[in-house]
């Protein structure tokens, strides 16, 4: 359990967060593809990509890392998966899970992915039901993990994903597609959630030397015969990191800056400073930074939060002090992530007293007076985080579980305290 202690005056800081985890796990399997040496500065080191560094070693790659520097020195192979016969364990990172089973694809033997409790019940069919489109021999029991790829490489060919429930499927295929002994065309049947992460995906691939095709976010093309070039990356801070501290500007009336994020940022969730400019707060915009100052008064928002779900939760730690009713839509895709989490973020705001209304893809959240409570976690590191934000000025919070942060964001609760007013 961890107390959080109420600021008792509006903070001034500025605070460095940790290295993308999204951008990070990406630059890892497209380096490791690769032919040559990448370098990847400010990396992210936290549970899942961790994990990522673990499973890449397991399956040949020569990975060197440097945690106290923040460096990862990735030695590709070229497009070639070196060991045949191995299994794979990455607890509960998403990415991993979705990622390396794509990549495992490309290789030659049997490959078996595993993962927590939890990822057990992650859907993952619809990426295995198009790998097997394109070639691959997949099993998984009730088309969830642990998954089994038989591989001999990928032939090629066109397939079809759902867009609805996840866009880890569609940045796993358009990351090996280059390497298919055909042309990859996917299409994507109906709405895509998380579109920024696919953004991100083609623009890291760009970099490394990959062009990708497409038509909108509905069909993408890559054309086989394109290898990525290795090359050093400075990993951007975590923009979803970076959020906790926003918002703790906007509750406390306090000013915090982000330094290394820029309002270009290749993360969808950087526009989440766009919302709170909305709601009232002042945002300070540079090439070098982003910064947040609370406003006294914020106006409750009525906004679809499909392109940066993971805000969800931080929005909803915010609503307990906005003026209005908070109205959250298309987000629920997000009940198959590390916990239901709609409703677990309603059932931890009732805890603190506030009414709410949950809906099939949100949430209508009606301001109460706050009061405290020892909040669950439900072993998802963002209920953890947005919800410290809430004890920043309500007494009396506390985290039951605060250890689960080290998915993302290892040393969170220490730098939270760095907004601390020092008089």
């Amino acid at each position: 359990m961890r107390q959080i202690i109420p600021l008792g005056g509006p903070p001034d800081a500025t605070v460095a967060v940790p290295g993308s985890k999204s951008l990070t796990n990406r630059a890892l399997v497209l380096a490791s593809l690769a032919e040559g040496t990448s370098r990847l500065t400010n990396a992210l080191f936290s549970d899942d990509t961790v994990v990522m560094v673990d499973a890449l070693r397991r399956l040949g790659f020569a990975v060197d890392v440097d945690s106290d520097a923040l460096t990862m020195v990735i030695h590709g192979r070229g497009g070639q998966i070196p060991a045949r016969t191995v299994e794979l364990f990455v607890g509960g990172a998403g990415t991993a899970a979705r990622f390396l089973t794509a990549m495992v694809a490309l290789g030659d033997g049997r490959y078996r992915i595993d993962g927590s409790a939890r990822m057990r019940e992650r859907p993952i069919e619809p990426l295995l039901e198009a790998l097997a489109a394109l070639g691959a021999s997949c099993g998984a029991t009730g088309g969830a993990m642990p998954v089994v790829v038989e591989a001999r490489g990928l032939r090629g060919g066109t397939v079809v994903v759902r867009g609805d429930v996840s866009s880890q499927f569609i940045s796993a295929l358009l990351m090996v597609a280059p390497y298919a002994s055909g042309d990859v065309e996917i299409r994507v049947e109906g709405d895509l959630v998380g579109a920024p992460y696919v953004e991100m995906t083609l623009a890291m691939m760009e970099a490394f030397g990959v062009q990708v095709g497409r038509q909108g976010l509905q069909r993408f093309l890559a054309r086989a015969g394109q290898r990525y070039r290795a090359r050093d990356v400075t990993v951007e801070p975590d923009a979803s990191s970076a959020a906790y501290f926003f918002a703790a500007a906007a509750v406390t009336d306090g000013r915090v800056r982000v330094p290394g994020l820029s309002p270009a940022s290749l993360q969808g969730d950087a526009k989440f400073v766009d919302l709170l400019e909305r709601m009232g707060c002042r945002i300070e915009r540079s090439p070098d930074g982003l910064g947040v100052t609370g406003g006294g008064s914020l106006r409750a928002p009525d906004v679809d939060l499909r392109e940066m779900s993971d805000q969800t939760m931080t929005l909803a730690a915010i609503a307990p002090f906005a003026d209005g009713v908070t109205r959250i839509r298309g987000v629920g895709h997000i009940r198959h992530q590390e916990s239901d989490r709609l409703a677990a973020t309603a059932t931890e705001l009732r805890r603190i007293g506030q009414h709410v209304e949950e809906r099939a893809d949100g949430l209508e959240i009606t301001p109460q007076p706050a009061r405290p409570a020892l909040i669950q976690t439900y072993d998802d590191h963002r209920i953890a985080m947005a919800f410290a934000v809430i004890g920043l000025r309500v007494p009396g919070m506390a985290i039951a579980d605060p250890q689960c942060v080290s998915k993302t964001f290892p040393d969170f609760f220490d730098r939270l305290e760095a907004l601390r007013p020092s008089h």
